[in-house]
């Protein structure tokens, strides 16, 4: 698996790059700026996942999101950053990225969201997003989610919901504990009451 990182600062990109080779057994390319990044992504890509961080020279916030989503040619791409607020995560997962990474993340939570992204889902951090705001349970599910419970509630089994789907059974096993996680289940058939009592299908 191929990933491209670009952040302008060294240390940060070097310490997610090794990360990423290390325990996800991933190839990492690392750019210092947007500009980088197109040129790399013209001349090597297309990537499984671009990363890239919102705040680097030639980004002009989500102009530069789009730019890498026209080359990307239909594979994901990613923001990271350390200081950017919800309303740029929303607008970026808006827009069309695969995902928002908070530079606060823990190394495995890291891993696991560039895993996630590049099987095609779209990662969006539960806690950031819903810091501040008091947000419906509905509102915090991603379209995926949503199916994913609407297959729990009729009784499938996570093969059945992925071939329903046409997604990987691993990807339908995280995208059940992340349910479980934000709705506070115990496990799936609980997750599918609570979604049945709540009305969130």
């Amino acid at each position: 698996m191929r990933i491209l990182i670009a952040d302008d600062h060294g240390l940060v990109r070097e310490m997610m790059a090794a990360l990423l080779e290390l325990d996800g057994g991933m190839r990492v390319i690392q750019c210092d700026s947007h500009t980088a990044a197109m040129t790399e992504m013209q001349r090597a890509g297309p990537f499984e996942l671009v990363l890239l961080d919102y705040m680097m020279p030639g980004m002009e916030g989500l102009n530069g999101l789009q730019a890498a989503l026209d080359l990307a040619g239909g594979n994901p791409v990613a923001l990271m950053s350390g200081i950017a607020d919800r309303a740029v995560a929303e607008a970026a997962l808006a827009a069309g990225a695969a995902g928002f990474v908070p530079k606060t993340m823990t190394a495995r939570s890291l891993v696991n969201a560039v895993k996630f992204m590049a099987m095609g889902e779209t990662y969006a951090p539960h806690d950031f997003l819903s810091a501040n705001d008091v947000p419906t349970e509905r509102h915090l599910l991603t379209p995926r989610e949503r199916q994913v419970l609407q297959g729990l509630t009729e009784g499938k089994s996570n093969k059945e919901i992925a071939r329903d789907h046409e997604i990987q059974e691993v990807t339908v096993k995280l995208h059940v504990k992340t349910l479980c996680r934000k709705l506070g289940a115990r496990n799936r058939t609980q997750a599918a009451m609570m979604a049945r009592d709540r009305s969130l299908i």
